[in-house]
């Protein structure tokens, strides 16, 4: 989810309060011109629906796990394919289209701030350690080999970093994992105000490819997503620094770590298991946040064979239990994470509540001890998901999933 406190799969659970940072470090000039220029932006940007900051909303259908007629069973293939790539130098000014406006980038960016632990991640796997000035919105630790180059970044928040804060590190990029931090409404600031200042900024596919970003919620995908926009993502980060070798060489090491989990699984593909994945909940007995038909848990069920109790597009359905236990899944996915925003951030309060409540206790996964734990920044669009197709082939493996 998207927040950082822990962020939820973002999608993410409600988004936390918006922390204010103080101006005093920001240039006078560029705050006088963000401050001159924001009522003209306002006025001349296109209508768009209202939005406000993004909270939980319940599910939109009545019963989010009654099968819709055009869902899919899961995908048989093997792992995700992309298409021919180029590697070659980038050529500036770059010009690329990312959530439907073209960004020209006139040079390699020295100064980038990202918004999002996994922009942070791709960027220092891309070994751009030495190009960010700052980073904000964290779910949990960094990945463990990257922790020695992020520990010299600064963090500006935990959570949603203030528009002053990013501007104050005058960067010549900004990135964002989350639409709704940099979108018409954004929690950060709009696209158009960074324009302003001639600071380029980058939003990640995965969270506008096929996507509905304009209402209230962690908003609506249309199309499922797959990896093959996590890898265009990181194809768009390395052109924009002109690191492709480096870029297609982290694809293909995410490919084959993919790759590897579905042979793992194989014997089990053929079983469409009934498969359930829990974030969290802000209240553990109350409806739960799971993963809706088309986001990254969707993804990673599709690619080991598995099926989603959860019928609703929505990014993280809020259902209750009575309804999650007539749907009877046989496997359930529970998010661990470090934030605890909820009690039921945390896996074994989760784990607790499942095998006490006199409702969840009956569920065929619970009453079978068929329940797995996985990092909850798996369960969100990122390169994290990898890991998540890993930890659910792994369980499925020390389980011995029946059918």
């Amino acid at each position: 989810m998207a927040s950082a406190t822990a962020a939820l799969p973002a999608g993410s659970a409600p988004t936390a309060r918006r922390r204010r940072f103080p101006a005093a470090r920001l240039p006078a000039a560029i705050l006088a011109a963000a401050t001159l220029l924001a009522p003209l932006l306002v006025t001349l940007a296109p209508a768009t629906p209202a939005q406000a900051t993004p909270t939980r909303t319940e599910p939109t259908q009545a019963d989010p796990t009654k099968a819709d007629p055009a869902q899919k069973e899961p995908s048989q293939t093997g792992p995700t394919q992309t298409g021919p790539t180029q590697a070659g130098p980038t050529r500036y000014p770059l010009t690329l289209s990312n959530c439907g406006r073209d960004v020209t980038f006139p040079h390699a960016p020295q100064r980038a701030v990202s918004i999002g632990q996994n922009e942070t991640e791709i960027m220092l796997s891309l070994g751009l350690g030495d190009r960010l000035v700052g980073t904000a919105l964290w779910v949990g630790p960094v990945l463990p080999e990257l922790a020695g180059a992020n520990a010299r970044i600064p963090r500006l928040a935990d959570n949603d970093p203030s528009f002053e804060s990013v501007v104050g590190r005058e960067p010549d990029l900004v990135t964002a994992q989350f639409e709704w931090h940099l979108g018409p409404h954004g929690a950060v600031g709009r696209r158009e105000q960074f324009d302003a200042l001639g600071i380029p900024t980058y939003v990640a596919r995965t969270d506008c490819t096929g996507k509905d970003n304009s209402g209230s919620g962690d908003g609506v995908r249309r199309t499922p997503f797959d990896l093959s926009q996590l890898y265009g993502e990181i194809r768009d980060l390395a052109a924009i620094f002109d690191v492709q070798d480096r870029g297609e060489a982290l694809i293909r090491k995410l490919q084959a770590r993919e790759a590897a989990a579905v042979a793992a699984v194989a014997p089990l593909r053929g079983r469409a298991i009934p498969t359930l994945f829990w974030f969290s909940s802000r209240d553990v007995a109350g409806d739960a946040f799971v993963a809706g038909t088309n986001g990254a848990p969707a993804a990673i069920m599709r690619i080991l064979g598995l099926r989603n109790v959860i019928t609703t597009e929505d990014e993280w359905p809020t259902v209750g239990w009575e309804t999650i236990a007539a749907a009877a899944p046989r496997l359930i996915v529970l998010g661990e994470m470090s934030r605890r925003r909820f009690p039921a951030d945390d896996a074994a309060v989760k784990r607790r509540f499942l095998e006490t409540d006199p409702v969840a206790r009956e569920i065929p996964a619970v009453r079978a001890g068929q329940v797995i734990t996985v990092d909850a920044q798996s369960m969100n669009p990122t390169m994290r998901t990898i890991d998540g197709i890993e930890a659910v082939a792994r369980g499925l493996q020390n389980l011995g999933t029946a059918p």
